[in-house]
């Protein structure tokens, strides 16, 4: 019951359900109430054993573990470029070496031949003043033989050979026939004579002798005669 005479108080009558929608709807305009705010923070802490920041944290420890093994890989193909960069440079390098070889071996590689040559030039020289005398005939003979010896020597003592293939059977590995002739000398198909002797440099062939070939001799022609006595068809 009111007593308006009691300024400053009053009493109602108001439900307790409604009071509490009011607050619900007040709580909502001011962001909750402190009495649901401790709940909250309650809630969040055990939030950090979630099985999701633990997979969270395996998937950075992957991430990390991936870029270690990327930097690794990098620097290891970084050693490999820099490495067949540099066998690049020696394999140009050896190129460039091999040809300056090459090119030393094209214009010098016949002087130990040319220097073992140079005595049968001389005597060449030597052969060429003896032969200003036309009496000294014998002289010249053996310079010359002297040269052909020392010349064959020296040709010997690089490997090179003359072989002679005169009365041999024909050989067209290390034969060439220049003709053929008929002879009843020797077999058919063997060397009647040599033009030019053959040579080999280390057991190679060289040079083919050059050869005349026997050939087995034509048999001649022969003429039939009619026997004695009998008439000649030409006479009646």
């Amino acid at each position: 019951m009111k007593h308006p005479e009691d300024k400053g108080s009053f009493s109602t009558d108001i439900g307790d359900d409604v009071l509490q929608e009011a607050l619900k709807a007040v709580e909502k305009r001011t962001g909750g109430s402190k009495e649901e705010a401790a709940p909250a923070q309650e809630v969040a802490a055990p939030t950090s054993g979630d099985p999701r920041d633990a997979e969270i944290a395996d998937l950075k420890a992957q991430l990390e573990f991936s870029a270690a093994k990327g930097r690794e890989l990098m620097g290891k193909l970084k050693d490999e470029h820099e490495k067949m960069l540099r066998a690049a440079a020696d394999l140009e390098n050896f190129k460039k070496r091999a040809q300056r070889e090459k090119e030393e071996v094209q214009r010098f590689g016949i002087e130990k031949l040319l220097k073992d040559f140079l005595p049968v030039f001389d005597n060449f020289d030597r052969a060429l003043d003896a032969a200003k005398s036309p009496s000294d005939y014998e002289s010249l003979k053996k310079g010359v033989e002297m040269m052909r010896k020392l010349f064959e020597d020296t040709l010997g003592k690089h490997g090179v050979k003359a072989f002679s293939a005169k009365g041999q059977a024909f050989d067209p590995n290390r034969h060439e026939a220049m003709t053929a002739m008929e002879t009843s000398d020797m077999p058919a198909n063997h060397v009647h004579s040599e033009i030019l002797r053959g040579f080999t440099l280390n057991d190679r062939l060289v040079r083919p002798a050059l050869v005349v070939v026997s050939r087995t001799p034509t048999a001649p022609a022969t003429v039939e005669t009619p026997p004695a006595g009998t008439p000649d068809s030409g006479q009646p």
